[in-house]
């Protein structure tokens, strides 16, 4: 291990490239949060409880992506089969790199940002690596519900000069914020608080929510005290509430953002003192009111593929280094700010940043972006079809069309690595590498839905990466829901970036099958390299 040096509250690595710092404070809450969530996992039983005021033993026990892959499903039910984590010990270390590719690529798919983070790097034990990982999943996992469709009432935190697609676009921390100011305001309190870092220092405004929440459980004595004391006052009071002990008194008076934003949404999971009323219920229902199954998934893979991309928010200043989120696809695209920088993304130079508002106010302003960011697409992507697409439809948010030019532009990107190849020629490459008995006539061959073309396919690249007791013939539609679901998990233990749901294979989409075989044939190539 790399000579530590501690601070007063960080500890600092001497690297091979200068010198990483870490959080000592949020080393012991993820040990903490680990150690509560999965307490009851027979897989990691002999790995907890995690000490969380050792300097090692967190970093040392999510060495073999065990652990990481059980939070990635605490945060995202059903995102990894478990079938797919080798559970079994001890394990050599194939096993362990293909659990920490998997949790790797998973947590990608669920909008981690995973750049720079490799299964070394874990094994190595970098902390700054871990613990950025483990903090990205934790925060999905507890702020999950923050969420308008899953929580209804969150419709009333629209303010009342925006339109509920503003609301919509906007990201969990900032909900929670709203909702935190919306109990200080009914509590007639005269402060509100913008960040989750001095803003709550004193502890002042979580002793007026709690009480806001729950006045017999809560009082307010609080108010009457200072410092760690006050801090303390919070925290058991939350835990009435029936939020878990993670907190620490220390934790709110230094202010740190990241504990207290875990700890925001630990109160409102436990209790957000709000009850969805019938104009909740029907304003939640408008938002799923031009859904349709094949949409819904189309917009969760696009979702999960721009989101990978890291897309600078400012691209006149990508150095000030915040990234595109995608929160509501549709949504977010409305004002014609992130579809020029995907493109500018795709294409680097294609933009012209003078044309563009990036922060627009005015419906001209929206409507003059959106057209210019189809005159870009006409310009410089030519392969590229805006039959009647026109810049009302993206401002309007008319899902198909929109979906339309995302799928164009996404199919372009996974495929580039490979050349301009065909369908075709996609499953041409695919049937030349397996048995005759196992090929199919195309992507729409009811046979494919089985995933043993895939399975047979990703057992060229690297046989061990299956489990074939796991792998059944496909008979019935339980195993064809089951197969599907274990291929997405063994092409992303393997390494490979997945950008493809369980459903489009056991309901084959040909066209995102044919683009999940390009990037089998992009990752069997640096694999056969990488083994060299």
């Amino acid at each position: 291990m790399d000579q530590l040096k501690k601070n007063v509250d960080q500890v600092n690595i001497g690297g091979e490239v200068g010198i990483h710092s870490y959080s000592v404070e949020e080393r012991q809450v993820f040990s903490d949060h680990i150690n509560f969530y999965l307490k009851e996992d027979p897989h990691v039983a002999d790995l907890l409880p995690i000490n969380p005021d050792s300097e090692e033993d967190l970093f040392a026990k999510v060495g073999d992506g065990i652990i990481l892959c059980k939070l990635i499903n605490l945060a995202a039910p059903n995102t990894i089969d478990p079938r797919a984590i080798v559970t079994k010990r001890p394990l050599n270390i194939f096993n362990e790199n293909i659990n920490l590719n998997l949790a790797i690529q998973s947590a990608k798919s669920i909008n981690c940002v995973v750049v720079s983070i490799r299964p070394d790097l874990i094994k190595d034990r970098r902390p700054h690596i871990i613990l950025g990982l483990i903090w990205q999943i934790i925060r999905i996992q507890l702020t999950r519900r923050v969420d308008l469709k899953q929580n209804p009432f969150l419709m009333r935190l629209k303010k009342e000069e925006e339109e509920l697609s503003d609301l919509l676009k906007l990201p969990p921390d900032q909900l929670l914020l709203r909702w935190f100011n919306y109990h200080l305001k009914n509590a007639k309190y005269e402060r509100q608080i913008h960040n989750f870092d001095k803003d709550l220092k004193d502890g002042e405004p979580y002793v007026i929510l709690l009480n806001q929440l729950d006045k017999n459980q809560c009082d307010l004595s609080g108010l009457e005290q200072q410092g760690e004391d006050r801090a303390k006052n919070v925290i058991s009071n939350s835990e009435k509430l029936g939020v878990p002990k993670f907190m620490r008194p220390q934790f709110i008076t230094k202010g740190d953002p990241k504990l207290n934003l875990i700890f925001c949404a630990q109160i409102f999971n436990a209790c957000p003192g709000l009850t969805p009323t019938e104009d909740d219920f029907k304003a939640a229902q408008m938002l799923d009111e031009d859904d349709d199954i094949e949409s819904s998934m189309d917009e969760r893979v696009f979702k999960m593929w721009i989101n990978s991309l890291n897309l600078p928010k400012n691209p006149k200043q990508p150095e000030e280094g915040e990234t595109v989120y995608i929160q509501n696809l549709i949504q977010d695209l409305k004002d014609g700010v992130i579809l020029p920088i995907l493109l500018d993304r795709l294409k680097p130079g294609s933009v012209n940043w003078k044309i563009f508002s990036l922060t627009p106010k005015m419906a001209i302003h929206k409507r003059e972006n959106a057209n210019n960011a189809l005159h870009v697409i006409s310009d410089q992507f030519p392969n590229v079809k805006l039959v009647n697409v026109r810049a009302d439809d993206i401002n309007n948010g008319k899902k198909k069309l929109v979906l339309g030019v995302i799928w164009q532009l996404f199919r372009m990107d996974a495929v580039k690595t490979v050349g301009d190849l065909t369908d075709q020629q996609l499953l041409d490459w695919g049937n030349s590498r397996i048995p005759e008995a196992d090929r199919v006539t195309g992507f729409k061959d009811v046979k494919i839905k089985t995933g043993v073309f895939f399975f047979k396919l990703m057992g060229t690249i690297e046989p061990r990466s299956i489990d074939w007791e796991n792998v059944k013939p496909g008979d019935t539609q339980e195993e064809i829901d089951n197969n599907a679901k274990y291929v997405i998990s063994v092409a992303r233990r393997l390494g490979v970036t997945v950008f493809l749901i369980w459903e489009q294979i056991a309901n084959p989409k040909p066209k995102m099958l044919a683009v999940f075989v390009a990037s089998l044939i992009q990752f069997s190539k640096d694999y056969k390299i990488g083994k060299e």
